[in-house]
């Protein structure tokens, strides 16, 4: 759903017309828990992973900005005048425009319909947010594992340690968890890349059966 094209957005998408566009590679930290939200931004292309990190440098990953999605953290900063409570890193290369705070708050204030959508996309957000505290809260390691590459399949192109941050554990975990689904069959692991052999038997780990 891109901002341009969307009714509901145009005050937004007339601001950001007028921003700067910003082109940033892979990692590029767009802001930090406990620091000033610098802006709203917009993604063009790309994508923006925004995280909670815990004292021992391990992150538990809330969810991902795509083009036409909203940042709730962001969103909240500036609607409450607060600190940002996570963080935001491009994951690949990020064509994005940031609308000012200050420019923000004015066309929400003009703007309800605008005000209301921002809102209720927010609120969306919030209960993907309230399912993933309930996977961490009640559900296995393993189980959380097999629904993320259940979803992702029939091939997964990422990382032990990009799988280990999503999952809020450590790297040494998530490949022992993998190798083990290899080794009874219901993946193949290579080079940054894991395909899917059988969905199937994931679905039961998720469902409580089979678990390692």
């Amino acid at each position: 759903m891109p901002f341009p094209t969307d009714p509901a957005l145009a005050p937004l998408a007339e601001l950001a017309a007028r921003a700067q566009t910003l082109r940033v590679p892979a990692g590029t930290r767009l802001f930090d828990a406990g620091q000033p939200c610098p802006g709203f931004p917009l993604v063009d292309a790309g994508s923006v992973r925004v995280s909670l990190m815990a004292p021992d440098g391990r992150q538990l990953e809330l969810y991902r900005v795509e083009p036409g999605e909203v940042c709730v953290v962001s969103a909240t900063c500036l609607f409450a005048h607060r600190a940002a409570t996570a963080s935001g890193e491009a994951r690949t290369e990020t064509v994005l425009r940031l609308i000012s705070p200050a420019d923000f708050e004015a066309v929400c204030e003009r703007d309800a319909v605008l005000r209301r959508y921002v809102m209720g996309l927010m609120a969306e957000r919030l209960a993907d947010l309230m399912a993933l505290v309930e996977a961490v809260a009640f559900q296995r390691l393993d189980q959380r594992l097999a629904a993320l590459l259940g979803a992702r399949g029939p091939q997964v192109r990422t990382t032990h340690q990009q799988l280990a941050d999503e999952l809020g554990t450590v790297r040494e975990i998530v490949s022992r968890l993998l190798r083990r689904f290899e080794r009874d069959g219901w993946v193949a692991l290579g080079r940054e890349r894991i395909d899917v052999l059988d969905p199937a038997a994931l679905q039961r780990v998720c469902a409580g059966a089979n678990a390692v």
